[in-house]
């Protein structure tokens, strides 16, 4: 079981009635709490959720339109992120209603004190496994954020037009434009003609950029999130294009057949350094790539991935390399 779940059961007196579980993960604290509901937006997990516990966890951006009597927030890293799901989860528990928060110390969490003094007077409850749980009733509960109300949209002149782009909290790179994805950009011409994937779409940068310049493609974007999805729908519309999304856990959640996966794949995921997902993507990208069809994407260059690729797909080009970043192509023969 996760510590942050193992510190929150041994505070188990304050789980008690209605609760709402914000950001669980994967593990067995459903099963252990009967009138608890989750609430996720991470695609591989609430998938574990749903096969284990099925109906007690929400896919969404947004809280369950339920009743609550306490709600626990797992602290994400994402401070603008942690900021709007703590108003939400204050404004959707009762006055006297009890906010949990709970996280590693690595994470922030011992930086929640101040912030719970928003909604009441905090105090710490346990600190164990490297994690601290606090706990705050609510006296004083914000209105219920309007997540597009704290969209940062920028706009990028690319192909000599404006690409207007809507980012939200928690997405990557949350309202700029990171080097590698803008390295990436130059180097997206010549794709072949089909079925286009942007693999970890994020705020739909890539995948907007592409429904632009090849508009006869079909063009589907990926992401694990349901905030980075929910950005680049805004995205998408913000620039008119029409593309499919897609929400799931790494590249097995793709179609097949593709004429070309692009992506800047994820290797972080809260504190920890994860490179799973990326690496997966290499090894499988075969088999969802036509014959021909070719994976173009962007890393940092001290990642080896040249070797992988080559393992599992074919020859590695180098397109380009610059900021510490480095374009890589291969083709499926």
């Amino acid at each position: 079981m996760d510590p942050r779940s193992e510190v929150l059961l041994r505070q188990v007196d304050y789980l008690q009635g209605p609760l709402l579980l914000a950001g669980l993960p994967a593990d067995e604290l459903l099963g252990q709490l009967a009138q608890a509901h989750g609430w996720s937006w991470h695609a591989g997990q609430q998938q574990w959720l749903e096969q284990h516990y099925p109906g007690r966890c929400s896919f969404a951006t947004t809280p369950p339109a339920m009743t609550w009597q306490s709600a626990v927030l797992f602290l994400p890293k994402a401070r603008d992120l942690a900021d709007y799901l703590l108003d939400c989860l204050a404004a959707s528990l009762p006055h006297g209603g009890q906010l949990l928060v709970v996280g590693e110390k690595r994470g922030g969490i011992e930086r929640i004190g101040k912030r719970l003094l928003a909604y009441g007077q905090p105090r710490k409850l346990d600190s164990a496994r490297h994690c601290q749980l606090w706990l705050a009733e609510i006296t004083q509960a914000p209105a219920m954020p309007v997540l597009d109300d704290l969209a940062e949209p920028f706009t990028l002149d690319i192909d000599g037009a404006p690409l207007q782009v809507i980012s939200l909290p928690g997405v990557f790179s949350h309202g700029r434009l990171d080097r590698g994805t803008a390295l990436l950009l130059e180097h997206l011409h010549l794709l072949p003609a089909g079925h286009l994937l942007d693999f970890g779409c994020g705020a739909g940068i890539l995948g907007a950029f592409l429904k632009r310049r090849y508009p006869d493609s079909r063009v589907t974007l990926l992401d694990v999130d349901a905030f980075a999805l929910a950005s680049s729908r805004l995205t998408l519309a913000a620039n008119n294009l029409q593309a499919e999304l897609i929400a799931g856990d790494g590249i097995h959640a793709a179609p097949r057949e593709l004429a070309a996966i692009i992506s800047n794949p994820p290797f972080h995921l809260g504190v920890h350094t994860h490179y799973q997902a990326s690496e997966t993507l290499l090894r499988e990208a075969r088999q969802h790539l036509r014959p021909g069809g070719e994976l173009r994407l962007v890393a940092n260059s001290f990642l080896r991935y040249p070797p992988l690729i080559e393992s599992h797909l074919g020859p590695c080009q180098t397109l380009a390399e610059a900021d510490g970043f480095r374009i890589y192509r291969a083709c499926r023969p």
